[in-house]
C-alpha cells in the first residue's frame, strides 16, 4: 500500500533519465495495466483495481509487493495488493496518498482507463507457516497487507492493531474495506502511545499469538525488543518495515 509524503513504500533502483536502454528495460521487465476503478475512500486513502492481460496467470501470495513506475527513469513506488484475480487479470491496491511526494501524487491524479507499469509481484513479507492467533500490527500503510491476510490465511484471519495519525480517517477507511474489527491507537508525542500497544502484544504473546510487524521501522524496533524481552521466539515474529521518516529505500 501504501505511499505517501512521509516516505512509507519507496524504492528508488535509480533516477537515470528515460533513454533508450532505460525504455528497453521498462519493456522487459514491468507489466503494463490499465486502471479500471479509482474510489476515493477518505481524502488520504485511494482504492485502486488495475486489470490487463499481463496480470493473468500469475503466482501471487498474499503479502507479495509490486513496484509501480513513477515519471521518468526506474523510479518507482512499492504497494501491498490487497487481492489478486489471475483469471480475470485483475488486482486491487489501497493506496495512501498523504503528502506531496510521487506516489501521493500519482494515486490522487489517477482516473479510470489511465495506464501504468510495474515490477512484480515479487516477494516482500512471507506469511507461509502462521497459524492462528495471528497479530497484524502496523499502520495507514498496512491496511492493503491486513486486507490481503483476511481473504488468504489459512489460519483464518488475523487481530489487527494499527497505530494512526487520524483516527477517524482511518476508521472510515477500515470500514469501507470491511476491517471494522480492527483496533486504532492515536499516535502521540514522543510515541508515547506504544507503551499501550506494547502492553497489549505481551498479553497476546502469553495466548501463543504470533506476530506480522509492518509500518513504520522505530515502532516495529520498539514492539520486536518488548516481544523477545519477555521470550517470544524468533520464529514467532515476523517483520517488515515500510517506511521509515526522512528516508528512502525500503519496501
Amino acid at each position: 500500500m501504501n505511499e505517501s509524503g512521509q516516505a512509507p513504500h519507496i524504492f528508488e533502483p535509480s533516477q537515470v533519465p528515460q533513454g533508450r536502454v532505460t525504455r528497453m528495460l521498462l519493456r522487459w521487465l514491468m507489466r503494463p495495466a490499465r486502471v479500471v476503478t479509482v474510489e476515493t475512500l477518505s481524502p488520504d486513502f485511494r482504492l485502486i483495481e488495475l486489470e490487463g492481460e499481463a496480470l493473468r496467470d500469475l503466482a501471487w501470495t498474499a503479502g507479495q509487493k509490486i513496484q509501480v513506475a513513477m515519471g521518468a527513469g526506474l523510479s518507482a513506488r512499492t504497494y501491498t495488493p490487497m487481492s489478486w484475480d489471475i483469471g480475470r487479470g485483475r488486482t486491487r491496491l489501497l493506496a495512501f496518498a498523504h503528502g506531496d511526494g510521487p506516489g501521493a501524487r500519482w494515486a490522487s491524479g489517477l482516473r479510470e482507463g489511465d495506464t501504468c507499469q510495474f515490477f512484480g509481484p515479487r516477494r516482500s513479507l512471507d506469511l507461509a507457516g502462521l497459524e492462528a492467533p495471528v497479530v497484524l500490527f502496523g499502520d495507514e500503510t498496512s491496511f492493503g497487507l491486513a486486507a490481503a491476510m483476511r481473504d488468504n490465511l489459512q489460519a483464518g484471519g488475523a487481530l489487527h492493531m494499527f497505530e494512526a495519525t487520524d483516527v477517524v480517517e482511518s476508521r472510515q477507511v477500515l470500514d469501507a474495506v470491511s476491517l471494522s474489527e480492527a483496533r486504532l491507537i492515536a499516535r502521540s508525542g514522543g510515541d508515547a502511545h506504544l507503551a499501550e500497544i506494547e502492553a497489549e502484544m505481551l498479553r497476546l504473546a502469553a495466548n501463543g499469538a504470533q506476530f506480522v510487524l509492518t509500518g513504520k521501522a522505530s515502532s516495529i524496533q520498539r514492539i520486536s525488543r518488548a516481544l523477545k524481552a519477555a521470550s517470544v521466539a524468533s520464529s514467532r515474529i515476523k517483520a517488515k518495515a515500510y517506511w521509515a521518516p526522512d528516508k528512502t529505500g525500503l519496501d
